[in-house]
């Protein structure tokens, strides 16, 4: 079953884990209602500077920033990864920024 979010009057389709099918069609509002879906919350500042960081790396180098390398960019910790992107920390942050699955982390 194809699973899709509504946004801005738009169907927007997802993969069977959640993620955009098409990164094109990400926004703020597609990240505010990912983070709806994922029971993530109301997202802030440091939500956001992990968003900005993941998808400035994605739109600099076409590859998903390896976890770590996003840390270090961010000055944030795994735990805090996990704290504002439960349950799964850096695949939610990635998902939030409209990214495909990342493989580690």
């Amino acid at each position: 079953m194809l699973k899709t979010i509504e946004s801005e009057g738009k169907t927007l389709e997802l993969d069977e884990d959640g993620y955009l099918r098409d990164i094109d069609n990400w926004d703020v509002r597609v990240a505010e209602e990912l983070a709806k879906t994922d029971n993530v919350g109301e997202l802030g500042g440091e939500h956001w500077k992990l968003i900005t960081a993941i998808r400035f790396h994605y739109e600099r180098t076409k590859e998903s920033p390896l976890c770590r390398d996003i840390l270090i960019e961010s000055g944030f910790t795994k735990q805090d990864m996990h704290r504002l992107f439960p349950p799964h920390g850096y695949k939610t942050a990635h998902k939030l920024a409209g990214l495909p699955k990342p493989f580690e982390c």
